[in-house]
């Protein structure tokens, strides 16, 4: 008996075409080989896809072997690198740090210093050699010396004072002060008195010619010079007159420079407190002690063993006190007047220490007070 139109044959759900099974239906599950035909099946479509970027990732990864290696090679043949440690192009490298160590060192000595030291100390050491050898050897030849450096100190004199717009005469300064060092080596104190007065009317009578603008200014300052330079260097030219002129000139010396070297040293270590800021910013009263101890043994060691018993321990400490005094007024007027002029050093002749004035300020003011303290202590034969 056929079914009716419309009626779903027996054993199948409605919308299932007869004979054909719903996967849902099928309750037998699926056989091994059926399986792995799918899965083989499904696998080969997506292979091919998938083996383009792995032949990219492997011609890429070929190249960069290969470029490893080439750099490799080409490591091996290079030469060995120029900072690498102890080959020989590392030596010039070091030799420049060491170099460039040492120049700042060098230069923080001199800083501190104040000078180039190895410099100053053979400079000094050929200017006291300038003055024992003809003092002892040949006295006439000391006022020789005294002459050449009076004269280029009065000229480092009136070529500073020109930044004050100052011009005092030099002609009748430097003929005027040789007048006066000649007149104390032949007639004594009163000559050099007597070539002082000569000497400023003579810086008086030149200056006429350039007229009465700054005439007062040009003839004061020049007078001042005159007095300042040769007057006071005349007394060392009379503390070698005497027959034993060449021991007192060696104790006025050797005193005075004990003293510079003395604070100086003090100063340079220790100094810490100054003196006078506005007028030497260096000087210290530590410095002041050491140049106080220079000249009390100084003084003490001259007046005792060159004079052959005729000077005592205490005429000595006198002696290096008063020169310690006048050393160091004369230090400081000359550091004053240099601070008037806006300068640092008076000139650049002596390397090391500046200009001749700067060597002769501490020893001018301090002549006139030797000659007097040794005429009194220890009179001349």
């Amino acid at each position: 008996m056929r079914p009716a139109a419309g009626d779903t044959p027996r054993g199948h759900r409605v919308g299932e075409t007869p004979g054909v099974q719903s996967a849902k239906s099928d309750p037998s599950p699926p056989t091994r080989a059926a399986t792995r035909g799918a899965s083989r099946q499904a696998s080969q479509p997506a292979s091919k896809p998938a083996s383009q970027p792995a032949t990219r990732s492997s011609s890429r990864s070929g190249r960069r072997s290969g470029s490893r290696s080439g750099s490799r090679r080409a490591d091996r043949r290079e030469p060995p690198s120029p900072s690498h440690e102890g080959s020989p192009t590392a030596a010039p490298a070091e030799v420049g740090a060491e170099t460039s160590t040492r120049s700042r060192a060098a230069n923080r000595a001199t800083i501190r210093a104040g000078r180039n030291l190895p410099v100053a100390i053979a400079v000094g050491l050929g200017m006291g050699a300038a003055v024992v050898i003809p003092v002892f050897a040949l006295r006439p030849a000391f006022l020789g010396v005294v002459i050449l450096a009076i004269a280029a100190g009065t000229w480092e004199m009136v070529h500073s004072i020109e930044a004050v717009h100052a011009r005092p005469p030099l002609l009748p300064l430097v003929v005027g002060g040789a007048a006066m060092l000649v007149a104390a080596w032949y007639g004594g104190a009163e000559a050099l008195l007597i070539g002082l007065l000569l000497t400023a009317i003579a810086v008086g009578l030149w200056r006429l010619a350039e007229g009465p603008e700054n005439y007062l200014r040009d003839v004061r300052t020049g007078v001042l010079v005159a007095t300042y330079v040769p007057f006071l260097a005349g007394f060392c030219v009379l503390l070698a007159v005497p027959d034993d002129g060449a021991r007192r000139v060696t104790t006025f010396v050797a005193t005075v420079v004990c003293s510079d070297v003395g604070g100086y040293a003090l100063g340079v270590l220790i100094g810490r407190h100054p003196m006078a800021p506005t007028v030497s910013p260096k000087k210290s009263w530590e410095g002041f002690i050491g140049s106080a101890i220079g000249c009390l043994i100084a003084g003490v060691a001259m007046l005792t063993s060159l004079y052959h018993g005729r000077g005592t321990w205490w005429e000595g400490v006198l002696f290096g006190l008063a020169v310690l005094v006048a050393a160091t007024l004369g230090d400081l007027g000359e550091s004053m007047v240099k601070r008037d002029l806006g300068i640092k050093d008076m000139g650049s002749l002596l390397p090391g220490h500046g200009g001749v004035m700067d060597r002769l300020d501490s020893l001018l003011v301090t002549a006139p007070v030797a000659y007097l303290l040794l005429q009194m202590f220890v009179p001349a034969p």
